[in-house]
This record gives structure tokens, sequence and C-alpha cells, in this order.
């Protein structure tokens, strides 16, 4: 016969067999109910989170971002061990030897809270925490946590500890829309990851549990205190000495906010290439796929330009009020653009789209189409070269009166109404006479103009009449700095290069992008052009660039009533045009000419922009003859406003030149002075 003693020893071990056997069917039932629907193996190494894309300058600065959540992925070989540290002090310390689930923290966490008459400490590990941000909802439930437990055990069984930390660390919130440790280093300190100190490295680390509540940038005082509660814990689990906890607990923490790139260095620029590049590869991958976008942009000329069209805008701001007394924002102010680039190569070195991107993200320098008014005659000019007439062709300056309808006439005026008869080529493209250029389009024909035009990469529509002579058809700066590439390109035609490389995350290369060059006129022409727009630079409108004391092409360009102001210039290194005027095209004032308005922000900017290269001059190509001029003793007429009785001028070997009118009074195929002077 047993015992009593022993059949209540039986019993008990029965009962704890049936309640362990109930507890585990339960767990299992739990188990089963709650994570049938999970996924069994949870494989994450392939896993790609949204990632920041990156635009860069041409050597290789960041200049912009895109991204829904702004992550930027760290190898853990780059993380600091102390960071790592800071991270398990104040969130898992025991991470490296729990499965997952970590019962300890669990129940050291619900007496702290029942201490505490509230939530305050959690205890879900790493592990969990990740697969909450993965996989599930933040609500806060049983269903929710028991799942949670779930998903984090299946992780552990299928991922080493540090490929979980390498995951955590790129995955977690950091606040103010910085995901993952190396983009909230660089937005808090202006550093990478690997430069954070303890102190840094512990506020980060006290920043998932309450992004929001502990941000330093909203509340500095609740995150210093969450700080030093994750020094303590570090001190606690001996990750730090006691003079390295003391240490960091009184070092300075000094914010360094990463500046704003987008809207910072090149606003207008990094806007055109996230469309680009957005209808080129699709928004969602240019908003999480980690694009590389490397850009022909240069940072530094990208600044100088930023600030050369701030301080000729504000210049002319300041002067239009002292001549009004007043100005009224509600109809805008005077804006301007500038755009410019290597015309050998067609790459863009800065562009400026506006005064102020944050007021207006309007892209001037590409978007709108104005009228170019004079800064259209060098292509006029060319097409007349190209005919066979030479700088020294001369052609009368004088009143013009077109019948446009009965009782409608259209009188082509010069600036201040002047006329001064017989001119050559050179000088009337030097002072911008417009009945010469409205004689030569009526020599050669509206077509013959628009095709050279076409030739020389313009694309907008074109009027087909005389006023095209004027500048009268809107055209993009862009395209205009396009067309005067070709002269200062020995007469290639450059594609505008935005974009010289796109790599995916993985460095994987989408595309590269070269110079695409095409000849369009001969090198003879171009260098013509450019030695008439040079003199324009060193006695005609653009005079004012002669003391930037270099080799420079240039033309003004003025339309009716002052409504825009253009200035395109040039050195066989770097083209410029700028262009100034009112976004509703109201005149922008009484003798706002070209020559007031973009050509001191054209000057400004090239200021700066030449102190990096040398001051050669333009190539002379093989078929160019050249004629010792003194224009007096030749018999050529010489205006009033010719400062200089003798040339050197180049000639393309076999053109026309014509005959001065002292050595022959009828004139030629060559000469243009007996045109009909008043066609009705």
């Amino acid at each position: 016969m047993k015992s009593p003693g022993f059949v209540f020893y039986r019993i008990i071990l029965l009962s704890f067999a049936v309640v362990f056997f109930f507890g585990l069917a339960g767990m299992l039932g739990l188990v089963y109910y709650y994570g049938h629907d999970l996924p069994r193996r949870l494989d994450l190494t392939n896993y790609q989170p949204p990632v920041v894309s990156t635009v860069y300058d041409v050597r290789g600065r960041p200049i912009g971002e895109f991204y829904h959540q702004r992550r930027i992925v760290v190898p853990l070989d780059r993380v600091p061990s102390h960071v790592i540290q800071a991270f398990l002090a104040a969130e898992d310390a025991r991470f490296f030897t729990h499965k997952g689930v970590d019962g300890f923290a669990i129940l050291r966490a619900f007496f702290a809270n029942l201490r505490k008459g509230g939530v305050r400490e959690g205890g879900s590990t790493l592990t969990q925490q990740l697969v909450r941000g993965f996989f599930l909802t933040p609500e806060r439930t049983l269903r929710r946590k028991i799942r949670e437990a779930i998903l984090a055990y299946r992780v552990e069984t299928n991922h080493t500890k540090e490929e979980i930390l390498h995951l955590y660390l790129n995955q977690v919130y950091f606040g103010h829309g910085n995901y993952g440790i190396e983009a909230a280093s660089r937005d808090y300190f202006a550093k990478g990851v690997e430069s954070l100190s303890v102190a840094e490295a512990a506020l980060l680390a006290g920043l998932p549990r309450s992004p929001s509540r502990s941000s330093p940038y909203r509340d500095f005082f609740s995150a210093t205190e969450r700080q030093r509660y994750v020094l303590k814990r570090m001190l606690e689990e001996k990750f730090l000495a006691e003079a390295a906890y003391q240490e960091a607990l009184h070092v300075p923490i000094r914010l360094t906010p990463a500046p704003m790139l987008n809207s910072q260095i090149a606003p207008h620029f990094v806007e055109y290439i996230r469309q680009t590049i957005g209808e080129r590869y699709g928004f969602d991958p240019l908003l999480q796929g980690g694009l590389q976008i490397y850009t022909s942009l240069d940072a530094s000329l990208q600044l100088a330009a930023q600030k050369a069209v701030r301080d000729g805008l504000d210049e002319v701001r300041l002067r239009l009020r002292k001549k009004t007394g007043s100005a009224d924002p509600a109809k805008g102010e005077v804006e301007g653009a500038l755009l410019a680039l290597d015309p050998r190569t067609g790459a863009v070195r800065a562009l400026v789209g506006g005064y102020d991107f944050s007021l207006s993200e309007y892209n001037r320098a590409v978007q709108a189409k104005r009228q170019p008014g004079s800064a259209f005659k060098p292509i006029i000019y060319s097409a007349a070269l190209e005919s066979g007439l030479s700088e020294l062709s001369v052609i009368r300056d004088g009143p013009l009166n077109y019948r446009m309808a009965p009782g409608k006439y259209w009188r082509p005026q010069n600036y201040q109404n002047r006329f001064f008869g017989p001119v050559t080529l050179r000088s009337a493209l030097a002072h911008s006479l417009n009945s010469v250029a409205v004689r030569l389009v009526g020599r050669l024909g509206v077509e013959r103009v628009i095709r050279q035009a076409r030739k020389l990469g313009i694309e907008s529509p074109m009027e087909k009449n005389l006023s095209l002579s004027l500048g009268s058809s809107s055209l993009s700066l862009l395209e205009l700095v396009r067309a005067y590439a070709v002269f200062a390109n020995g007469g290639q035609l450059v594609e505008p290069l935005f974009v010289t490389r796109v790599t995916d995350r993985n460095g994987k290369l989408l595309e590269e992008n070269g110079p695409e060059t095409k000849q369009v006129i001969s090198p003879e022409i171009s260098y013509v052009i450019t030695d008439m727009l040079k003199n324009v630079v060193q006695s005609g409108t653009g005079r004012a660039v002669a003391k930037l004391g270099r080799h420079v092409a240039g033309k003004t360009g003025t339309t009716s009533e002052f409504r825009d102001g253009w200035f395109i210039g040039y050195t066989p290194a770097l083209i410029a045009g700028v262009w100034v005027g009112y976004d509703d095209h109201r005149p922008v004032g009484d003798r706002e000419t070209g020559a007031r308005t973009a050509l001191p922000i054209w000057l400004g900017f090239m200021t700066e922009a030449g102190r990096e290269s040398g001051s050669e001059d333009f190539l002379v190509p093989e078929g160019i003859d050249w004629l010792e001029v003194n224009f007096k003793e030749a018999g050529y007429p010489v205006p009033v406003f010719e400062n200089s009785l003798r040339a050197r001028i180049p000639i393309v070997s076999g053109s026309k030149t014509a005959p001065p009118p002292r050595a022959k009074a009828e004139a030629d195929d060559g000469d243009l002075s007996s045109e009909e002077a008043d066609p009705e």
C-alpha cells in the first residue's frame, strides 16, 4: 500500500503535467491561430528598402535628393561598435543571447511599468521591432504582439544576428523623414555614421522609441534626457567605463542640420532632373530605388550664377522702384534666368530658372518662351555670310515703310530712331541696327532664315514674315544659348547635356551619356560670326563686357517696349545666356535694355566663372583670309559711332566683299547699298 505522501506527490506531478500540457497546447493553438497565415520561412537577405536617389554635380558633390523615405543604406562594418552598443543598451541588451523574444525583458518591463503606473518601458527585442516595421501595423493589441513574436522567432532561425542588426539599423525611423542610422546621422549632425561620437550615438539611439516626442529639433530637453538614459544603460551593461560615461555625459550636443540640397544649390536644375529621370524610369524607382544620378552641373559655377542673378535682379528692382516710386507686389517682381554650358560638349554647367525657387518653381531658362529681339540677329547674319557676304559687305541703314493693310504700315525703327546710311555688316551687327536686319531678311528670304535657325537647333515655331528679323518669334533661353554655341564650337551643334550617368542602388550602369555634336555650318562661317560678335563687345552694344579682359564674343537683345532684355556671350570654354523680364510680358521700364538688365548679370557670373579658366582666343580655321583695313582710307562708310578706323578682318576664302563706295559708284552683286529703301 502506497503512502499518502507518495499519492500526494503523484497528484502534484500529474497536475503540473496537465497544466503544462494544456498550457503548451494552448500556446501552440495561439501560435497556429495567430500565425497560420504568416510566412513560414522569412528570408530578408534580398530585401531592398526604399532608399534615397541622389543627384551629383560634375565633381561628385551631392546637389539633390529624391525619396519617399529618406534612407541611405550603410553596411554594418561601417557602423562603429559604440554606435551599435548604444542601440543595444537602449533597446535590447540581451540581443545576442535570445531567439527573437526575450522573456526576461518582458518581465522586467512589466514590473517597471507596474511601479510607474503606466507603459513607460517595452519588452520588444530589436528583431520584434524589425518585423513590426516590415510586416505589421503599430497597433497595440495582443494579436499583434503574438504575431510579432512568431515572426521574430522565424526571422532569427533564418538570419544571423549581424544580418538582423544591419537590417534594423537601416530600417528604423528617426523622425523628420529620416530612416536608418546614416540618414539620421547626416540630418542631425551633418556627418556619416562612422564619425559619430558616443554622446551623439546615444542621442540617436534614444530616438526610435518616440521619434516625434524625443526630437532634439522640437524638444531638446526631452532628447537629452533620453540620451542620458541611454548612456546610463551603456554604463550598466559595461559598454562604457565610468570615465567614458562621465565624458560623454558632459559633452555638449551641437546639432548641425544638413543643408536642404534640393532648395539650396541648384533647385531649378534639380527639379528639371526629377522630371526628366522620373519620365524616363518612372517616379517610383526615382523616389524609392536609390538611383545615383550624375550630372554635368558644376556646383561652384552654379553658386556664382545664383549670386549673379540675385544681385543683378536686386539692382534692376531697386532702379525700377526709384523710377516709379513704388512697386505692386501683386503683379510680381521682374524676373530673370541664366544658363551656362560648355560649347564644346553641350554640358550644362549652371542653370538658374528664377530669383527664388521657393517663390516660383517656374523654370524660365527652359520652360519660358520669349521674344529674343536683337539677340536673334547673329542667326540672320550667319545666313548672310553663307550666301557669300562678308563683314565688309555694305548695306543701307535707313527708314523702311511696309504696307501691311490699307491704312496700316510697319515702320521698323532703330534704337532712338537714328539711321546712319550705308554701313558694313560688321558695324550694323555691332550696333544692332534694325533696318539692316530687315533688309537682310528681305534679301535672303524668310524661309532661308528659318532654315538657318533650324540648323542651329531652334525648334520653336517661327513667324514667317519680316518681323522675324527683329526677333519676334518666341524661343527659350536654352535654345538661344545652344544656337550661339554653334558659333563658339566651330560650326558644330551640340545636344545640351544634363545627365552624364545613372546607376542603380547596386552600382549597375543604367545609362551613360557623352557629347553629341553635328557639323551644321562651316568652321569659317562660325569664326567670322564670332569675330563680329567680338566687335559687339569691343565697340558695340556689349562694350561693358570689355572690362572682363578676356576674349569674349556676345550680343545684347531688347524687344519692343523693353519687355525682354538678353545677353548671350561666350569664350572658347564657356557660353552663358541671361534673360530679364516680367512673367506677364509687361514692359520692364524705359531704356531698360538688355545692356542694362541682362549684361551686368552675365558679367557678374563670368567674372567669377573665368577665374578657373584661361584667356585663350578662338581657334582660326584654315579657310580664313585676313584683310588689314583702314576704313576711311579705303573708302568704306564709317558711321559716327565707330571708335576705330583700323581693323584686321577675317574673310571666308571665296566670299564676296563689297567694294568701297569711293572705288565704285554703282553697286555690283556684292554691294547691298542700292536696295530699295521704302518697299510698300
